[in-house]
């Protein structure tokens, strides 16, 4: 679906279809990782091409639609008394975010179903550390946010604001480039994450999730001195629990493929807020 989007062009269309086998035919193998290898994909569909950002109008898009839905899920965190009933909702609307994807088989979902959604957030959710998650933030100075696709970041910025109320100091980082829909700079100060938030950066590059190797030195520096990771989505989730890492990870996703939902030993279509651990994973 990806070519599809990037290119109208036939011989193009052709010419990517027959990279993307070869590339397959190399890398797939039981021990890939899908956000590596959807990486690998990306970069090669743009590089045939010759168009990089593919999802550009359905990014613009999904930070509108998500916006219209965003003074609703406010007016839910709100009405909690208290501070860590505020944190569970925002975290949650989070989660919500990340059924924004797609051209994931077997996925679809309508902009209309995010009100509904982000009521139904808690009736999904099947992995819940979300107060053991409040309880660290507190206890954090810095806390490292990775977000995870356009539209869903919006979402994101209702607990940012919750988890810097918590006294920590909360960096944002997005991807430096176009690599699925997930979410750039451009994207970020669309929604107005910049308010929010104390710093904004990205991750230095236009991976899939995270592999440190391409990352640059500044998100490296904030990476290895937070206390708290948040990341959002499957991308972040697959590759990180193939990591060693040294501070506490919070994971939030929705379980949008069988094979992520299998790893985490649920259903699929729910909602997961799971801490990860050094030497626990």
């Amino acid at each position: 679906m990806e070519i599809l989007e990037a290119t109208k062009d036939p011989s193009l269309r052709f010419e990517a279809t027959r990279f993307l086998f070869n590339l397959l035919a190399e890398n797939f193998k039981p021990t890939a990782i899908p956000s590596d290898l959807g990486t690998m994909r990306d970069r090669l569909i743009k590089r045939i091409t010759g168009n990089s950002d593919p999802y550009a109008e359905k990014k613009h898009m999904s930070n509108q639609k998500a916006l219209e839905i965003i003074p609703l899920a406010d007016k839910i965190i709100s009405a909690e008394s208290r501070v860590e009933g505020r944190f569970r909702k925002s975290c949650l609307c989070a989660i919500t975010g990340n059924i924004i994807e797609f051209d994931i088989p077997g996925h679809n979902f309508d902009f209309n179903d995010l009100k509904r959604l982000v009521y139904e957030a808690e009736k999904d959710l099947v992995i819940d550390d979300i107060l053991e998650a409040y309880k660290l933030a507190c206890e954090a100075s810095l806390i490292l946010y990775l977000t995870d696709n356009a539209g869903e970041i919006a979402f994101d910025t209702l607990f940012v604001r919750e988890l810097r109320g918590t006294g920590a100091r909360v960096i944002v980082a997005v991807k430096d480039r176009p690599i699925s829909n997930d979410a750039t700079l451009e994207d970020a100060r669309y929604v107005g994450m910049e308010k929010v938030v104390d710093s904004l950066i990205t991750i230095g590059t236009d991976t899939m999730g995270l592999s440190l190797s391409g990352c640059s030195d500044e998100f490296l520096k904030y990476y290895k001195s937070a206390e708290m990771v948040v990341a959002k989505g499957m991308g972040y989730a697959e590759t990180i629990t193939e990591i060693n890492i040294n501070s506490p990870h919070f994971l939030l996703l929705r379980t949008k493929c069988m094979n992520v939902a299998n790893f985490f030993g649920v259903e699929r279509y729910k909602n997961i807020a799971k801490l990860l651990y050094p030497d626990k994973q």
